[in-house]
């Protein structure tokens, strides 16, 4: 069956079936296993965000045997739901979740940054050896720049977090802090971070988000002033920046192991065809390429990446960011390369809602963008965000278990 085929089904059953919205779900399932991907080689991912204890921990810790009794919960959940990969959250605020020699213990995993869990605990140990004896799949999800989640953060940094030993590295913006894309000895630092990850522990890849640039009025003049050399647009060195970062990453990780998959959670949007003739058929003038100075197609077509998993949060039919328009696209980008493309899927858009007429009620989006992304053989696979929208919709986790018991 054609993916617009699915397309028009899906569209039909939608139209006919919206006064009987809690019946949709199951009925766009008969056509997610149609053609595609075979089961046994799509990814099926679960974002575990860490930040702020969004996932995991619920709450700050030290208890080896909470954190390994929530570690359990969430990893056997994800199993009976069907996914086969966990993108855990190892680094959010140029912190960890593990055991490092560049990075102080997460505030957000035991409550003060530094402290250890007790009894010699490693979380992420926990989580490899967990995912693994399940079969599923451990990705170590980091965020590079960010230091800071909220004003206050700052005061309560470790005398070992990197920004209190190098504030040269450090720039502020809006409120919060983050480390200069633009100095090499920055770069190094969060390339040797990785490398520290991928040489320590036996995860199936490094996963980094969609946080890069964190706007466009970003106080870099000075870096500019010294490492600006041949640049005389900032915008365009801004997007050199973070492409030697993602470039270096690439090569350091594969040198470690060839095996290990490299892979970026962009924003959903590129550009839109309206900022960039090579963009996609959207008209929103929010983009990573404008707005993050985050170049994903490039690194598509350089190969930095082995996979790409776009965050196209939007409907099918959107306004200004067609779900349908965003996916051609991406499928464009990605088909004459050997990136693999996983979409991301905004499952929290289903948190809460009360209308019928919602696209988003009873999990009925994200049924239908299961079945479209299944239907194409250049989507990969999904990731879907996150867990904590999962666990607490009956609906979105009977939607997933009848899409991945298949």
């Amino acid at each position: 069956m054609s993916l617009k085929t699915v397309r028009h089904l899906s569209s039909i059953c939608f139209r006919l079936l919206s006064p009987f919205s809690c019946l949709l779900p199951v009925i766009l399932l008969f056509l997610i296993f149609t053609s595609g991907v075979p089961a046994e080689e799509e990814m099926r991912g679960i974002w575990v965000a860490t930040v702020s204890n969004l996932d995991y921990p619920v709450a700050p810790t030290a208890s080896s045997e909470e954190l390994a009794r929530q570690a359990d919960m969430i990893l056997d959940y994800s199993k009976a739901c069907g996914f086969n990969a966990v993108f855990l959250q190892v680094r959010p605020c140029s912190d960890a979740f593990y055991a490092s020699d560049l990075y102080p213990w997460s505030a957000y995993l035991t409550g003060v940054q530094g402290n250890a869990p007790d009894s010699g605990f490693d979380p992420l140990t926990y989580w490899v050896n967990g995912a693994h004896a399940r079969g599923m799949e451990l990705h170590a999800w980091i965020n590079p720049y960010r230091i800071t989640k909220t004003a206050a953060d700052w005061e309560r940094l470790s005398a070992a977090s990197p920004a209190i030993q190098h504030p040269d590295w450090v720039v502020y913006h809006n409120g919060n802090y983050y480390f200069d894309p633009a100095l090499p000895q920055v770069r190094q630092f969060l390339i040797d971070g990785a490398a520290e990850l991928a040489a320590k522990y036996d995860i199936d890849g490094i996963h980094m988000d969609d946080y890069f640039y964190p706007g466009t009025d970003f106080n870099d003049a000075a870096s500019f002033a010294a490492y600006g050399n041949g640049f005389t647009n900032i915008s365009d060195w801004r997007r050199n920046n973070v492409n030697l970062l993602i470039q270096g990453m690439d090569e350091v990780l594969h040198n470690i192991d060839p095996d290990i998959q490299f892979g970026i959670s962009p924003a959903g949007i590129w550009a839109s065809r309206s900022l960039h003739p090579a963009g996609s058929a959207t008209t929103s003038t929010y983009s990573s390429y404008f707005s993050l100075y985050a170049d994903s197609k490039q690194w598509v077509e350089a190969g930095w990446v082995d996979y790409i998993a776009p965050q196209i949060y939007w409907e099918a039919g959107h306004r200004t960011s067609d779900f349908n328009a965003l996916t051609d696209w991406w499928t464009s980008v990605t088909d004459t390369t050997d990136v693999k493309l996983y979409i991301g899927l905004a499952d929290y858009k289903s948190s809460g809602i009360t209308a019928p007429d919602s696209p988003w009620y009873n999990g009925t989006e994200i049924a239908r963008q299961i079945a479209l992304c299944h239907a194409n053989p250049q989507v990969a696979g999904v990731i879907h965000f996150r867990y904590g929208s999962v666990v607490s919709s009956p609906m979105l986790t009977q939607i997933l278990v009848q899409s991945y018991s298949q």
